[in-house]
């Protein structure tokens, strides 16, 4: 598994050159940009093309020529090979029938978009395409609402505005990135709101180039207290200040409107002088 530049070429390691030029084989999504790749590099090696139509196909023949000893290298267009690709396929065929398979690590857009997106890192969720139809894209984005992690998703240009806007209005106002052409001359990262982010690209033309789409995941909520643990408080907080204040520090923890607190402060025999409010 060759990780290939997803716009850089110096981003291209000296392990997947060597790899690349040793190999008996490549086996690719695209003769014509691997080809292109392979010949800025000075290497010439036989190219397999395979892709979502070709796979049935092939995997057979390609299992056989590295059962028979054929080191093969799997590229993707661009970065990481089986990252929304039908490379995994072969993958798993190989290990299925006891064949080596190794990682030459390198770009890879979704963790690069990830690393300077400024958004949580610690969980997160790699989607990939969600459906181009707006009904379907929906209820994928109702099953993804409740996960706690930083969603990260690919899409198009054509497609952009309307992901934004069906993930706003599913997801709310969350912080999200649109990062567009990583690693080339045109790199672009915008941050912002969902809502926000959505209105600039329907008032834009379509985006051109790879888009990774980043959302923040859901704000965490205070826990809903019962009222006699709100009595409590008050009550606390009350002895140590003015009631309006007393009320205006316990809305902070709860988030419940001062004027209610305070209201239940004067049943609780906490009233005071409405001035101090």
């Amino acid at each position: 598994m060759v990780a290939t530049p997803i716009g850089n070429l110096g981003d291209l390691g000296e392990r997947a050159i060597a790899t690349l030029a040793a190999a008996d084989a490549v086996v690719c999504e695209d003769s014509r940009v691997t080809g292109l790749l392979l010949h800025r590099l000075g290497i010439d090696r036989p190219l397999l093309v395979y892709n979502d139509h070709s796979a049935p196909r092939l995997r057979p023949k390609l299992l056989r020529r590295l059962a028979e000893g054929a080191a093969l290298a799997l590229v993707s267009d661009a970065g990481t090979p089986t990252i929304s690709d039908p490379g995994y396929r072969l993958v798993r065929a190989a290990l299925d029938a006891g064949i080596a398979v190794r990682a030459v690590p390198g770009p890879c857009a979704p963790i690069a978009a990830l690393s300077i997106a400024g958004l949580p890192t610690d969980r997160f969720l790699f989607a990939g395409f969600l459906p181009p139809r707006s009904a379907a894209r929906r209820r994928e984005l109702e099953a993804l609402a409740p996960v706690r992690a930083t969603l990260v998703l690919l899409e198009t240009g054509p497609r952009l505005a309307a992901l934004l806007k069906d993930a706003a209005d599913i997801l709310g106002e969350r912080e999200a990135v649109v990062a567009r052409e990583l690693t080339k001359l045109h790199e672009e990262l915008r941050r912002g709101r969902l809502g926000e982010l959505a209105a600039l690209h329907a008032a834009e033309p379509p985006p051109r180039g790879e888009i990774v789409v980043l959302i923040g995941p859901p704000e965490a909520k205070a826990p809903e207290l019962g009222q006699d643990a709100v009595d409590a408080a008050l009550r606390e907080a009350a002895a140590r200040l003015q009631p309006g204040r007393a009320a205006r520090r316990v809305a902070a923890v709860t988030g419940r409107p001062a004027a209610e607190l305070y209201r239940r402060l004067r049943e609780l025999g906490h009233g005071g002088d409405e001035s101090e409010r």
